[in-house]
């Protein structure tokens, strides 16, 4: 191995942690349906995907019904088809470079709250420069490392939105159980002074007859 042989590691390392970037994803409202296009430019690469439904624009809905996502490739074939999800994750390889659309349909009257995510694995700096019989095992190695650090803030941007669609949802739950409880007291106290009212009533028509 050559004296420049250091110097030519560290440049690869930096160059790999400085494509580094946080996965933070999109969120927008969707009304019937929404697409999203990626260009993914290297054929073989993994595309990594997840979406979560935040939530929706009426306090008092909780249906489980979802949206539905189909994916498809450059071409306009299908790659992926989901229906009916409130939160999905998955991957798939790209077989031909290109812009991939990815289109939502939302079938609930109400508007939903998507958090879509998108990320594409590939190293290309091992692709161009791993010549060097020496260095192809250090790349190859280095190369898994940044897809597994890719691989950590995907999964827990998903985790995050998960975790605050649940706790939305728990506070809705919250709220509506209160006002139910609030209604529900309402009813009983209508009812109670209502028997009350009939009760005296009564008492009053009795004591009436029993003077006559």
């Amino acid at each position: 191995m050559n004296s420049q042989a250091p110097g030519y590691m560290l440049t690869v390392v930096l160059g790999l942690f400085l494509s580094l970037h946080a996965v933070s994803g999109i969120r927008f409202m969707i009304d019937r349906e929404e697409c999203f296009a990626h260009d993914v430019q290297y054929e073989g690469d993994t595309v990594h995907v997840s979406f979560v439904v935040i939530k929706s624009d009426s306090s008092w809905h909780y249906s489980q019904d979802g949206v539905d996502l189909v994916v498809k490739g450059p071409s306009g074939d299908q790659i992926q088809d989901f229906h009916d999800k409130i939160s999905e994750k998955f991957e798939f390889v790209a077989h031909h470079k290109g812009v991939h659309r990815f289109c939502f349909t939302n079938k609930s009257p109400y508007h939903e709250t998507i958090d879509f995510d998108v990320h594409v694995g590939h190293f290309a700096y091992y692709e161009q420069h791993a010549k060097d019989e020496h260095f192809n095992p250090l790349l190859e190695q280095i190369g898994k490392l940044e897809e597994a650090l890719y691989n950590i803030q995907f999964e827990q941007h998903w985790l995050e939105a998960q975790t605050e669609r649940q706790a939305i949802v728990n506070e809705a739950m919250s709220r509506r159980a209160v006002h139910k409880a609030f209604f529900e007291s309402a009813a009983l106290i209508g009812a109670s002074v209502l028997q009350v009212y009939l009760l005296r009533r009564l008492f009053e028509r009795k004591l009436g007859i029993s003077r006559v």
